[in-house]
């Protein structure tokens, strides 16, 4: 994996990459290294990012990306949930719904538009009428 920054957007190549996540065909929902979702969740992510999200870039296919966040999602994107919706775990939600309204940002991992991790963190946003913090990997940069 090679990361180059342009613009705040880390340009990453993945070679050697396990192709469990490939958005050409149907994604399969991967259980993402725990020290990940411990950064996610509290949205203490590092830089550069394509260091933090090592774990989750090693399971894609080999290929270019961009990796940009955490950031806001844009007005209009809509994040494609992987799971059935809404999550079924109400008390995860109300956990997320509590930490952002005492101003926490958790944050969610989408590749593309799909979410990879965070479908309980964006239905939080969502009941709270907030904008989603996200961390993007978009294919074919």
């Amino acid at each position: 994996m090679v990361p180059a920054v342009l613009k705040g957007v880390e340009q990453v190549t993945v070679t050697g990459g396990r192709g469990v996540i490939d958005i050409r065909r149907e994604i399969d929902r991967p259980e993402l290294d725990p020290a990940l979702r411990i950064a996610l969740a509290t949205g203490q992510l590092r830089r550069p990012l394509s260091e933090t999200l090592r774990p989750a870039l090693d399971l894609l296919v080999d290929g270019p990306y961009e990796v940009a966040g955490p950031e806001r999602l844009d007005v209009g994107v809509e994040a494609q949930p992987l799971t059935p919706w809404p999550p079924a775990d109400a008390v995860r939600v109300e956990y997320y719904r509590t930490a952002i309204r005492a101003g926490h940002k958790p944050v969610a991992l989408l590749v593309d538009t799909h979410i990879l991790d965070g479908h309980h963190k964006i239905a939080a946003y969502r009941a709270e009428n907030v904008a989603p913090v996200v961390v993007r990997i978009t294919t074919g940069a």
